[in-house]
């Protein structure tokens, strides 16, 4: 898995241009879905699949804590 940190993430997000269509959370929840499907169907180490997992709940918890943009803001 490429992404390593909750700012790769935001970087990927934003990178994507999907601020006008799609909400961060949403697209972390998104992404989270993606990972529990590789996590049942996939060759992808177990570990790396578990901490996306993991900087995706913590991208969820600061955008809960902190709002969208301000996590925006911090990582881009």
């Amino acid at each position: 898995m490429g992404i390593k940190t909750v700012a790769e993430y935001v970087q990927f997000y934003v990178g994507l241009g999907m601020e006008g269509s799609i909400s961060l959370s949403s697209f972390a929840r998104n992404e989270k879905l993606v990972l529990k499907h590789k996590l049942e169907n996939s060759n992808i180490p177990r570990e790396q699949v578990l901490h996306g997992l993991e900087l995706l709940d913590e991208l969820l918890r600061e955008v809960g804590t902190s709002g969208e943009q301000a996590v925006i803001t911090k990582y881009t």
